[in-house]
């Protein structure tokens, strides 16, 4: 483990996956969408954002497999395609409060 090099085809795959958590709106519509689906006005308000924008964002997670589109009635709802983006975000949030964490006590000790 941690001798050979991922093949580039799933190097590839894994920067496309993360180009799409790349944006800060992007990870807030992820956490909206855990638990509940949303249309895409309700993310709008909730993201004080325009709903094209929030449209375009949503777009960059359906092409990359992280939310997906259901119909009912007159509206599409966006859910989390997988729930467990949430717990990969969760343990990205631990391991940067730990690197702040270190960050702060080494800026303390030159103090």
């Amino acid at each position: 483990m941690g001798t050979t090099p991922l093949p580039d085809e799933s190097a590839h795959l894994y920067a496309y996956l993360c180009a799409g958590l790349a944006d800060p709106t992007r990870i807030q519509i992820l956490h909206l969408l855990h638990g509940e689906p949303k249309n895409v006005n309700t993310l709008a308000r909730l993201l004080s954002l325009s709903q094209p924008a929030v449209s375009r964002h949503l777009k960059i997670l359906r092409e990359r497999g992280l939310v997906r589109a259901k119909r009912h009635k007159q509206a599409v709802f966006y859910e989390l395609n997988d729930p467990r983006i949430i717990e990969a975000l969760d343990l990205l949030r631990a391991i940067i409060r730990d690197h702040l964490q270190t960050q702060a006590q080494v800026l303390d000790a030159g103090a």
